[in-house]
């Protein structure tokens, strides 16, 4: 299959997620053009679900935000989104009060589009790991505690964040499930 034959649904799927039209194309050639989601594993996990096909070296040198939600608490889908915009923002709070540590993170993220993925995780316990994994790597995370006034109980925790150079990320969630 040619680079330009890809299905236009997914390839515009692929671009709302952050993915550059190439790269997106790129994606979708390399998996076959199965679905979006199938090529998003692709690009996201730097080909790791793929062995037998070389990286693209500029996936190697790009950061990305990871937002992982907590699946077992009854949400919905405007209690995530909002959890989900409250650790994005809590971890650029964060990063950004402490940005001499993290300015070069947080200028290349941003140079290369802000990406940013939401995912699912299991349960609390999960999200507990991945943020131990996350500080056993030094990759700046951020955790949502719920303050109780709708839908969950109060301290439950509902979505982490972590940033990071990709590779390093999806080192923790590489095998996570897309939301």
């Amino acid at each position: 299959m040619a680079e330009t034959e890809v299905n236009t649904v997914f390839l515009q799927q692929l671009m709302e997620l952050g993915i550059s039209e190439d790269k997106a194309k790129e994606a979708l050639v390399k998996t076959g053009n199965q679905s979006s989601d199938c090529a998003a594993m692709f690009y996201f996990s730097e080909l790791e679900m793929f062995p037998g096909l070389e990286a693209n070296e500029s996936l190697n040198d790009e950061y990305k935000m990871v937002l992982v939600v907590n699946m077992e608490l009854t949400m919905g889908i405007g209690k995530v989104a909002a959890q989900v915009a409250h650790a994005a923002l809590g971890l650029y709070q964060m990063m950004m009060e402490e940005s001499d540590k993290w300015q070069t993170t947080l200028r290349i993220w941003d140079d290369d589009g802000g990406k940013k993925i939401v995912l699912k995780g299991m349960n609390t316990g999960h999200l507990l790991e991945l943020q131990d994994l996350a500080c056993r790597q030094k990759l700046p995370n951020y955790l949502v505690q719920d303050a109780g006034r709708t839908q969950i109980a109060a301290g439950s925790r509902t979505v982490l964040a972590i940033m990071g150079e990709e590779k390093l990320v999806n080192q923790i969630t590489g095998s996570l499930p897309l939301l």
